[in-house]
This record gives C-alpha cells, structure tokens and sequence, in this order.
C-alpha cells in the first residue's frame, strides 16, 4: 500500500481507499447516508471523550503521551465516515470546502470578527 501524507495525497485517493475497503468487505449496502453520519456522530463522541474534563493544560500535554495515538485514531475514523458519505453522495469534498469557505468569508468579514466568537 502506498503511503499517505498530508502534503501529497489527494482527498479523492482518500476517498478511493475508503471505498475499496468497503467494497471488499460487502459493506456497501450498509453505507446510507443516514448510516454513516450516524457512525460519524458515534466517533466524534469518541474523540470528546478523550479530552472530557481535561484543562488546556492537559490537553497540551496529551500530545506528548500514547494517547495522541487514541486521538489520532478516533480522527481517523470520523474523517473516513465523512469521506464515505461523499462517495455515495457523490460529493466532490474539496469542491464543496472550497464553496463553504467563501460563504464563511462573506458571513464573517476577518475585519468584522477578530476575537469575535459569536455565531451569526
């Protein structure tokens, strides 16, 4: 298997790898829409877990132990399910990035929001 880095993958071998996975497995069937932004919900909840009732301070430190190794895993596994959501929604993620950031651009101008943390 080819090795995946940040700086030289693209999201549709991302999505490609996703897919194979699923389709080896028979899983394609169980792959709705609904399915998947529910598992998606399962592991983001998983992720809060790992820094439920920590201060920043823990948190900080958390980088610098194993358990960065649990978050990374949990990271993993909601940006797959939302990786396989596009594919069977057919939609192209950096597309649909590109779009939403230039809506988030328009909604909250940079002059009009520094240190501003209110959602409009």
């Amino acid at each position: 298997m080819t090795e995946f880095k940040d700086e030289k993958t693209t999201v549709q071998e991302m999505k490609d790898l996703i897919f194979q996975f699923a389709k080896d497995r028979d899983w394609i069937h169980y792959h709705t829409p609904k399915n998947l932004s529910m598992a998606l919900t399962v592991e983001a909840g998983e992720l809060m877990e790992h820094f439920m009732w920590l201060n920043d301070k823990e948190v900080d430190e958390l980088k610098n132990t194993e358990k960065i190794n649990d978050v990374r895993d949990e990271l993993a596994d909601i940006v797959t399910y939302a990786l396989e959501i596009a594919n069977v929604m057919n939609i192209d993620l950096a597309e649909s990035i590109q779009k939403k950031y230039k809506k988030n651009c328009l909604k909250y101008p940079e002059e009009e929001c520094q240190k501003v943390f209110e959602k409009k």
